[in-house]
């Protein structure tokens, strides 16, 4: 083969590779996902020569996607979900389909396209989103050196005054009983399911420690949002291995590092602190998370703006939870 022919390979290869390099670089990293009525959250990651991405949306937890490839100036990403199938002979069929996220640059953004095939195998869903960038996170803050303000008593005790629904069209579970704010989202034996909402606080917060006594019935479990973005799972977990979907867990993101859960119907203590996207948290006295990075919202927050403040709260619709003593301390 004459060199000249050769030179153009080598020349069209080192071109490739180049701008291969360039398009990683400009999908690599942690992208809050603003979608239609909520948020999610993207990790693009480069190593070893293979293109990788973890994926949080709207709801539930961050996990591996089934692919990540960038070709071009386009990244793509797929999720799998099985389906079962009950046919007209009396067998099973399961199906595969496959979600799509694709995402092109757009200035300092990346502008997506989603789509989910319906189960029927007829159509698919298309949801149009927004990516933006996270900003790096700082070194993990003293917090010897925090400046508290004066301490904010977030529930009185007798009304829910300061407090409101999420989703003025859901139906509202909480209420003052004997000190305590009690969330009991009660369905009918014979009837239509009944959606009860999420109560926030109006006030919105930076950073802050909240303390507060949570008891939970048998079984039951709720949440507690820091800025309206980050989920502390409340849960009724005694006696269970760590898990970081358990009692006093980032949800899905920070796993606790020892199991102090009380029995199911005790009262038990919580000592949050969130500072510098740096989350602490103190269960029934022991620290099970102590100043850890918080590198994404979870599931079901109200935004993916992590640089706005934002309110505290309560999920509503698991089931019957017990509060009291919420108070909230401004970090200056």
């Amino acid at each position: 083969m004459p060199s000249r022919f050769l030179f153009a390979i080598f020349f069209a290869l080192c071109t490739f590779s180049v701008d291969a390099q360039d398009h990683i670089a400009s999908f690599e990293g942690r992208w809050a996902l603003h979608l239609p009525g909520g948020a999610g959250w993207l990790e693009v990651t480069h190593d070893q020569g293979m293109v990788d991405a973890s994926l949080l949306w709207y709801g539930g937890s961050v996990l591996p996607v089934a692919s990540a490839n960038i070709t071009g100036d386009q990244l793509t990403v797929t999720r799998t979900q099985t389906v079962d199938r009950d046919l007209a002979d009396g067998e099973q069929r399961t199906l595969t389909f496959t979600n799509m996220l694709t995402l092109r640059p757009d200035g300092d953004r990346l502008a997506g396209t989603a789509q989910f095939p319906d189960h029927s195998g007829i159509g698919s869903q298309i949801v149009e989103f927004t990516a933006e960038r996270i900003p790096e996170l700082p070194s993990a803050p003293d917090l010897s050196q925090v400046t508290y303000g004066d301490p904010i008593e977030l529930f009185n005790g007798t009304d829910l005054t300061g407090w409101g629904l999420i989703n003025d069209a859901q139906v509202n579970g909480f209420k003052a009983e004997d000190g305590m704010l009690v969330n009991d989202p009660v369905q009918p034996e014979d009837g239509e399911y009944i959606r009860y909402g999420n109560l926030r606080t109006d006030a919105t917060f930076e950073d802050f420690r909240l303390t507060l006594d949570v008891n939970i019935p048998k079984g039951s479990n709720s949440g507690v949002y820091l800025r309206g973005i980050y989920e502390i799972q409340v849960a009724d977990t005694y006696g269970m291995d760590a898990d970081s979907h358990h009692m006093g867990a980032l949800y899905s993101r920070i796993q606790p590092t020892a199991t102090v859960e009380k029995p199911a119907g005790e009262w038990q203590s919580m000592d949050i602190t969130l500072y510098q996207r740096h989350l602490t948290v103190v269960l029934n006295g022991t620290k099970i998370i102590d100043n850890q990075p918080v590198l994404g919202v979870t599931g079901g927050a109200m935004t993916a703006d992590e640089t706005a403040p934002g309110p505290i709260y309560l999920q509503g619709d698991h089931g019957r939870v017990l509060y009291r003593n919420l108070v909230l301390t401004p970090i200056l």
